[in-house]
């Protein structure tokens, strides 16, 4: 069991079968305290983490919600499903093809009663039924199994301050590929006091588990929709923007304190709560149960990026536990052509563009504020973990390239990868770059700068 992570189980499947609880970060990657991550304290979720099983190598398969949770509710790549594009509008939605149904739907035809809870965010880039029943367990018939899809938004742009934990600047460590300012240390650190606020929401979950007797029999699992909301993550195939906590626990059937680098993409979570609650979708998933010992560890994941809102660039990856190779399918395009989205809610990017366009930036912090992007990026990931030493032009490891290169092919024939037509070329956003002058990024600077700086005292308002 759970074998893609070997023998992380002990025991045997639960009788009757379980509930499941999903719980669900919005933008989150691993920044928790049981991932390392220094200044922060998620004591609920640490200690969630002990009682069963953390992967240390968990993706998902695109970097922006939509997408990534129409992959999710169905256990199918979102180009296979043709819901690969973020936002899709309403009018231009299709039902899912190949007799797909979606997760709760099928949760509910195998007698599971299906609550989405807190949120009604589901963001299926599809049309029909998704199966939820209602906004809560407790209107389940007695003795029914239920499974309840929670998601917690608080983690999203905007942030809340902590005001029981405030996290000072110099407690966190920033990644190299950012300015290291008092401005930057000062979001980064808001950020991570929203995930201390999110992790006393796990904590009442669990306790409201607890308190009604279901800890026994209950399957919780923690995980990101995408990865974190900051530069060079969400909306990128870098490891911030792909790379999910997960966490499972599951009393007498998951072993606890486990601790797994197997490789495991989101849509695994899909096809592992199938197996455990016995329902059988008529067409095969995509995703690999993690209950399953009849399968191998992955020796690769997969992701990719289209349309962002209106803004239009394509990308791909496949990453092994040594190597990532990304194909930028529009190469001709800056990583940071216009998005309103990131522009309105990333403090950080309007202080490093007023810095890279004073020549501020050192070369690791300039490479993504780039006019082009390199066609492909290969990276030695045990080795350049913050993935900033592109190695897919060193004939050195031209192997290596044409190896993933060629897997990457296949999985793309294998989801029925449209690529990019000339007219989605040619469309979306104007990509002049950079998108303001000097000028009116040290104005939106300014802008920035009581809002990042506020105390947990202060509300002060969101400036754009």
């Amino acid at each position: 069991m759970l074998t893609a992570s070997a023998s992380m189980a002990q025991g045997e499947k639960a009788a009757p079968r379980p509930n499941i609880v999903w719980i669900m970060l919005e933008d989150w990657s691993t920044d928790l305290g049981c991932y390392g991550t220094e200044g922060i304290q998620t004591p609920f979720t640490d200690t969630l983490a002990s009682q069963g099983a953390r992967y240390t190598n968990a993706f998902c398969t695109s970097p922006v919600c939509s997408t990534s949770r129409s992959a999710m509710i169905t256990g199918f790549h979102q180009n296979y499903i043709g819901a690969q594009q973020h936002r899709t509008a309403e009018k231009d939605k299709e039902v899912l093809p190949h007799g797909i149904k979606p997760l709760p739907l099928l949760l509910k035809e195998a007698g599971y009663y299906t609550a989405l809870m807190k949120s009604a965010k589901t963001d299926a880039n599809f049309k029909g039924d998704l199966g939820f029943m209602g906004d809560d367990w407790k209107d389940r018939k007695k003795g029914q199994p239920f499974f309840a899809q929670i998601t917690l938004t608080g983690t999203h742009r905007e942030w809340k301050r902590d005001p029981l934990n405030p996290i000072a600047t110099e407690e966190v460590v920033l990644p190299p590929y950012y300015a290291d300012t008092p401005f930057a240390r000062r979001d980064w650190a808001n950020g991570l006091e929203q995930m201390q606020l999110c992790d006393r929401e796990i904590g009442e979950i669990l306790s409201r588990l607890e308190d009604e007797g279901l800890v026994e029999n209950t399957l919780v699992i923690l995980i990101g929709d995408n990865g974190r909301c900051h530069i060079r993550g969400k909306q990128f195939l870098y490891d911030p923007g792909i790379q999910v906590p997960l966490i499972m626990r599951w009393p007498g059937v998951v072993g606890t304190g486990q601790v797994s680098d197997d490789l495991v993409q989101s849509i695994d979570v899909t096809a592992s709560i199938l197996d455990v609650a016995g329902a059988r979708p008529k067409t095969q998933l995509q995703g690999r149960s993690l209950f399953s010992d009849a399968l191998s560890p992955r020796q690769y994941i997969y992701a990719a990026r289209d349309r962002m809102g209106s803004t239009h660039d394509a990308m791909r990856t496949i990453r092994s536990k040594e190597y990532k190779l990304i194909h930028n399918l529009m190469p001709e395009r800056a990583w940071l052509q216009y998005s309103g989205y990131k522009e309105d809610n990333y403090p950080m990017l309007a202080e490093m563009s007023v810095m890279y366009l004073e020549g501020k930036l050192n070369e690791d912090q300039a490479k993504f504020f780039a006019p082009t992007k390199p066609e492909f990026e290969l990276y030695h990931i045990s080795k350049d973990p913050y993935e900033l030493q592109n190695l897919a032009y060193d004939k050195a490891y031209g192997a290596i390239k044409d190896q993933l290169l060629g897997e990457l092919y296949a999985w793309r024939k294998s989801i029925q990868d449209q690529g990019v037509s000339q007219e989605f070329r040619m469309g979306g956003l104007p990509s002049t770059y950079p998108t303001r002058t000097l000028e009116e990024w040290q104005k939106r600077y300014e802008q920035w700068k009581p809002y990042v700086f506020r105390s947990t005292e202060n509300d002060e308002p969101h400036p754009f």
